[in-house]
């Protein structure tokens, strides 16, 4: 069966395998190289093993909630708008959130997601208590930061090839309504942008949203989207009535491919223009609801279509703070100067990581997306060389195309990860196209 990554590139041809048991997924293990695939959110090809593809949303029971501590435990394929489905009424939210609920917690975990308070409170990993994982002998060892404490630590962000995570234990936060108190702060350029965010630490989400076709004198001109969770007075008497019910968004749907005409340098240029103008606009206090402000591109199903039959590609790095305000200016210079300018470009504050094989580090990082077109494919390469100039680093759940030399360069805790594969045997086991690109 042919699939591909949410970024649609690449796309293979992969056998697939659906077990909803562990004997039937132990033996898959055992037969030969492999790689667990969720709900396919990840962008490129680190969900994709042609010999064997193991789905795991058959995976997808809730398992134990302790109502003192927050900690659910659950299976791999559960889908974290389940989650807030479930337990949001119930005055829980996920403590991390990447930008779309429509990922497995088997693949938050094994991408470390982050979220728009990663500043505050560190990644997804931060808030996982224990993993259970079928390694490559096919049995099941119980990780955590006591147990198995370096198998857990590269798990978490080790892209599913330390093995199969079956299991997991997190820990939600309490929140008292599903709404969320938000800023938007306009940003006439970078420097401007990054100082409201350094002024604004205390806030515990932050986002900016930039113009990737500002004027040179305006590079970086951003709307920069604070947020809290709404305090029950702070909501009026007909959202008191269920602080925890907000109003359903209008789901829109692309059911087909764009033209590849439709995608240029005008309509990229005119759509970020009248996005910055909407940000300007809408500066100011408001509540809004829990789903607009986590996960605006979730109200548009099918949204990676707009890329057209050949699909898209996302860039995203981080840079330390010594460097990000030079590096990010070089950036999107490339990117204007190339024409190549990103629908949505996300900005956001890291704040400090611990030593795991997981991706941020205390900067900035900046994600955006380009066709996978010969012309975008290039200008990523760019974008790769301004990166590790300037100490940056990769995401690998983005990343579709990079080359191992680029990672290589850019990550010098590749060499503990590739031993601690080999001595485990996991890289016998478990693999994927991008893994084999980036000799992992």
């Amino acid at each position: 069966m042919e699939i591909s990554g949410w970024g649609r590139f690449p796309k293979a041809d992969c056998r697939i395998s659906f077990p909803r048991d562990e004997i039937s997924l132990r033996n898959l293990v055992l037969s030969g190289p492999s790689i667990t695939r969720g709900n396919g959110r990840a962008y490129g090809d680190s969900a994709l093993n042609q010999t064997l593809t193991i789905d795991l949303t058959g995976f997808n029971r809730m398992i134990a909630f302790d109502r003192e501590t927050g900690v659910l435990t659950v299976e791999a394929g559960v889908v974290l708008g389940e989650i807030i489905e479930a337990f949001l009424p119930r005055g829980w939210f996920p403590a991390v959130t990447p930008g779309t609920k429509f990922v497995t917690i088997g693949g938050m975990v094994a991408a470390d997601v982050h979220g728009k308070n990663h500043h505050k409170h560190g990644s997804f990993g931060t808030f996982v208590e224990w993993i259970d994982l079928m390694v490559a002998d096919g049995s099941v060892l119980r990780c955590s930061r006591t147990e198995n404490s370096d198998l857990f630590a590269f798990t978490i962000g080790g892209m599913g090839l330390t093995g199969v995570i079956l299991r997991a234990a997190i820990r939600l936060t309490p929140v008292e309504s599903g709404w969320i108190r938000q800023r938007t702060i306009p940003a006439r350029c970078l420097d401007e942008a990054i100082d409201i965010f350094e002024r604004c630490a205390d806030w515990t989400y932050s986002v900016a949203w930039i113009d990737c076709f500002a004027p040179k004198n305006m590079r970086g001109r951003s709307s920069v989207v604070l947020g809290e969770h709404a305090r029950r007075e702070e909501l009026s008497d007909e959202q008191m009535l269920d602080p925890y019910q907000v109003k359903a968004r209008r789901k829109r749907h692309i059911s087909f491919d764009a033209p590849q005409f439709a995608l240029n340098r005008f309509s990229v240029r005119a759509f970020n223009a009248i996005y910055y103008t909407i940000g300007r606009r809408g500066a100011g206090d408001r509540l809004t609801g829990w789903d607009s402000y986590f996960y605006p591109l979730d109200a548009i199903q099918g949204w990676n279509r707009i890329y057209g039959r050949r699909g898209f590609a996302q860039f995203q790095c981080v840079l330390p703070l010594s460097t990000a305000t030079r590096g990010i200016t070089e950036l999107l210079e490339a990117i204007s100067l190339a024409g190549q300018g990103s629908f949505l470009a996300v900005l956001k504050r890291m704040g400090a990581q611990g030593s795991r094989f997981s991706f941020p580090m205390e900067g900035y990082t900046l994600a955006l997306d380009f066709p996978a077109s010969a012309a975008g494919l290039a200008l990523m390469e760019q974008l790769d060389a301004i990166t590790v100039a300037h100490g940056g680093r990769f995401y690998l759940a983005k990343d579709a195309r990079m080359s191992s030399a680029t990672l290589e360069a850019a990550d010098p805790r590749l060499a503990a990860f590739r031993e601690m594969r080999r001595s485990s045997g996991a890289a016998a086991r478990f693999s994927s196209l991008q893994s084999q690109r980036l000799s992992l």
